[in-house]
């Protein structure tokens, strides 16, 4: 079934691809083999955004279709259990993997789902019955749950009672253990075939943590730690410290994967749920979507903007050094300077979820199966468009050492 379903998803990205210039050129694409330049690392970033993350498996599927494998994945709340399906699963597994996961939490925890037949009309019908029949979907995540992931606690914490801090929430998120043990290697995992970092932020003391398989062995409760978002979902315990959401500090791994040292020649895919940019809203439902947009963009443009000037910065320093002549370079100044300097080049490819004009505020918590296959293929779209424009994946040559890419901002 599983299997089935990817190759539907595949032809149904392909049909919506097709139209226009830049689609008939991204279909030309499938299924064609990139050979990438020599970089060091290629790296795969996912943001956080709950249900927007069928989003993420999309781009997956693309990379995967492409023959680009990541050698570092990075993620945060969602984008941290998407990391755990890739890393956890040999590459010729991934994307059924992903398919797996994601059929299984867009179902109701205890009723039946609604017959496909009958979902797939209402979800493709008006916009006035699709905005019904999603926030429906909406509440029924609210009061029943989702399967393998989350149901609601019984009965619910009273809010000044206290008790154990694992206890102090909503939801119970003990399914999503079982479904990660079910659909994860965690020996593979750990086996560091791949570089694997997830952040969470420490309740205690309000810093931001990674966890990160090069020096920490990486267990389900790493991953759904980075998930946990209060006070929906309690904080976890991890070797007595406890840790909730890393989307609450920051919700992109994009500058521990730019900064980390020692640098490296760097690839990235930096995969975002939520636009910065977006309409003015004109009702309080709309409000408190928007305030969701830039609460959780993390200002990716903003944060890439930095880092594109202090590598900038380090190149130049680098270039400037070469020209040093020789019996000058053991002073000081010289010294310090050849510290700081960099010539290692990166090339980052943003792909951010733009916002659809039927999602409500509820957009990260509406997990029905057509929308999750909707923000699955947009993501499949984006990714083939992106690998389709010619130059992208090339080594950066300009002064800086430093590009970014993005589909939607460069109109390719």
């Amino acid at each position: 079934m599983a299997q089935r379903n990817v190759k539907q998803a595949r032809a149904g990205a392909a049909e919506d691809v097709g139209g226009g210039q830049a689609g008939s050129a991204a279909d030309a694409h499938v299924g064609r083999r990139i050979s990438l330049p020599q970089y060091e690392t290629v790296a795969l970033m996912l943001q956080g955004g709950g249900a927007l993350g069928a989003y993420q498996a999309g781009v997956y599927q693309g990379l995967d279709e492409a023959g680009i494998h990541p050698n570092w994945v990075a993620g945060i709340s969602i984008g941290a259990l998407n990391t755990a399906i890739i890393a956890g699963n040999a590459p010729e597994n991934r994307v059924a993997r992903l398919l797996a996961f994601w059929e299984t939490i867009c179902q109701p925890a205890f009723g039946p789902p609604l017959p496909a037949f009958i979902e797939h009309a209402f979800f493709n019908s008006s916009d006035a019955v699709r905005k019904a029949f999603t926030a429906m979907q909406a509440v029924g995540a609210l009061v029943e749950g989702q399967k393998g992931f989350f149901v609601p606690r019984f009965p619910p914490p009273m809010p000044t009672i206290s008790g154990a801090p694992q206890q102090a929430s909503y939801y119970d998120t003990s399914p999503l253990k079982a479904t990660l043990e079910r659909l994860c290697d965690f020996d593979r995992i750990n086996a560091r075939e791949m570089r694997v970092s997830v952040g969470a932020v420490n309740v205690g003391t309000g810093n931001f943590a990674y966890f990160d398989n090069t020096h920490t062995k990486l267990r389900p409760e790493h991953f759904i730690a980075s998930g946990a978002l209060p006070p929906g979902f309690a904080a976890v315990e991890i070797d007595g410290q406890y840790y909730w959401d890393g989307g609450l500090m920051s919700n992109t791994p994009l500058h521990e994967v730019v900064q980390t040292t020692p640098r490296r020649d760097t690839l990235a895919f930096q995969v975002d749920l939520w636009s910065a940019r977006g309409p003015v809203p004109d009702s309080i439902t709309d409000v408190q979507g928007r305030m969701k947009d830039i609460q959780y963009s993390s200002r990716t443009r903003l944060v890439t903007d930095m880092l594109q000037r202090s590598q900038r910065f380090r190149h130049v320093l680098r270039e400037v050094l070469d020209r040093v002549a020789p019996e000058h370079r053991d002073d000081a100044w010289c010294k310090l300077a050849e510290e700081l300097s960099c010539s290692k080049r990166y090339n980052v490819v943003h792909l951010i979820y733009r916002h659809k004009e039927y999602e409500g505020h509820y957009k990260d918590y509406q997990f029905g199966l057509s929308t999750m296959r909707e923000h699955w293929e947009s993501g499949l779209i984006d990714i083939r468009r992106s690998l389709a424009q010619p130059d992208w994946l090339a080594m950066p040559d300009n002064d800086a050492g430093f590009i970014t890419h993005d589909i939607h901002r460069d109109g390719g």
